[in-house]
C-alpha cells in the first residue's frame, strides 16, 4: 500500500469514474479520456495500492473488496470539492450546464416539478434537474453522501449543520370514485370511518395523518389498503369503494385528471407543511441560491386546493 504523499491525486477521478460506471469505456466517456488513457491510470492505481481494483466480468468491471472500501470514501472526497469549487464558481443560469441533483417527496414532485422544470427550460435551458424519492426516513442521507443538494418533504427539523426553509402550509381532502356511498349527502364522521381506506406510504408505514385524530374521536379508521405509488390511486378508488385522504393540493390535481369526487374529511386534521432542507455547506453556491429562491417562489405562487365540481 502506498503512502497518500506519493500517489497521484488524478488518479482518484480515475477510480471514482470506473466504480460509478463499472464500465471502463464508459468511465473514459464520463471523464472525457480515451479508454486507452484510463486503463493506463487503473494500471498505475493498481501498481500503488497492490490490488486488482477491478476485475474483469461480462457486460463491464467488478471492484474487489479494497475498490468497495475506499468507493465511498474517494465518492465523498471528490462531491465535497465538487461542492466547493461550484460554489465559489459564478453562476450565470443562462449559460449554465450543472446538473442539480434533488430530493422530493411524491407530493412535492407533483406540486412543485411540473412548475419548476417550465421556470428552469426559460430561465436556464442549459440546467438539469435530477429528482431522487426523498421523505423522513432517507433525506439526510441523500444529503450527507451528496445524493441530493436539497430536500423538500414534509420533514423533522433537522439537526444544526442543515438550514431549514417551511414551504406550503397543505390542508387535506378526501377522494372517492362517482357514485361511491360518500360522495353525497352529510359527510359524518361515523360514515367515514365505516368504509375502508386507502393509505399511500412510499416508506410503507401504516399509519397516517387521519389515524390518531380519528382513534381519539372514537371513530378509528379501517384501512384497505397500504399503496408505495400515487400512479396506482385513482384506479384503485375507481374499482373499489376505498377512499383516501391525501394533501389537498395533489388531491385536487387527481380530482381533475381523473374524474374523481373531492370533499373535505369531517375531521379536524393538523396541516402539514413542506420543508425545504439543505446542508450549510451549500449556503453560499450561487446556484444553489438560485435554485432555492426558484423553489420558494414557486411554492408561494401554488394555488391551494379548490373543492368543485366535477366537469360535464
Amino acid at each position: 500500500m502506498t503512502d497518500l504523499a506519493t500517489l497521484d491525486l488524478n488518479l482518484l477521478r480515475v477510480f471514482d469514474a470506473v466504480a460509478r460506471e463499472r464500465h471502463v469505456t464508459r468511465a473514459a466517456e464520463r471523464l472525457g479520456l480515451s479508454q486507452p488513457a484510463v486503463s493506463n491510470a487503473l494500471g498505475r492505481l493498481r501498481a500503488a495500492l497492490g490490488d486488482e481494483l477491478f476485475l474483469r466480468r461480462p457486460g463491464g468491471v467488478e471492484p474487489t473488496e479494497l475498490a468497495r472500501s475506499l468507493e465511498k470514501p474517494v465518492a465523498e472526497a471528490l462531491d465535497r470539492l465538487r461542492d466547493l469549487l461550484t460554489a465559489r464558481a459564478p453562476f450565470d443560469p443562462a449559460t449554465s450546464e450543472r446538473v442539480f441533483p434533488v430530493g422530493f417527496s411524491e407530493y412535492a414532485e407533483a406540486v412543485l416539478a411540473p412548475a419548476l422544470l417550465q421556470r428552469m427550460r426559460q430561465e436556464a435551458p442549459g440546467c438539469l434537474l435530477a429528482i431522487a424519492h426523498a421523505d423522513r426516513t432517507n433525506w439526510e442521507a441523500l444529503l450527507d453522501c451528496g445524493d441530493a443538494i436539497l430536500a423538500v418533504a414534509v420533514l423533522p427539523e433537522p439537526p444544526a449543520l442543515y438550514t431549514r426553509l417551511r414551504l406550503l402550509p397543505e390542508a387535506f381532502c378526501t377522494l372517492m370514485r362517482p357514485g361511491h356511498p360518500l360522495a353525497e349527502g352529510e359527510l359524518t364522521l361515523a360514515r367515514f370511518a365505516s368504509v375502508p381506506h386507502l393509505l399511500h406510504s412510499p416508506n410503507g408505514s401504516r399509519d397516517g395523518v387521519l389515524d390518531a385524530a380519528m382513534r381519539e374521536a372514537g371513530h378509528p379508521r379501517r384501512l384497505g389498503a397500504v399503496v408505495a405509488h400515487l400512479s396506482a390511486v385513482p384506479e384503485i378508488l375507481q374499482r373499489t369503494d376505498m377512499v383516501i385522504t391525501l394533501s389537498g393540493r395533489l388531491a385536487a390535481q387527481l380530482a381533475l385528471a381523473h374524474r374523481l369526487v373531492l370533499r373535505d374529511p369531517p375531521i379536524a386534521v393538523e396541516h402539514t407543511r413542506l420543508s425545504l432542507i439543505f446542508h450549510r455547506r451549500l449556503e453560499a453556491d450561487d446556484g444553489h441560491a438560485w435554485l432555492r429562491r426558484l423553489i420558494l417562489s414557486l411554492a408561494r405562487d401554488v394555488a391551494p386546493a379548490q373543492l368543485e365540481p366535477l366537469p360535464e
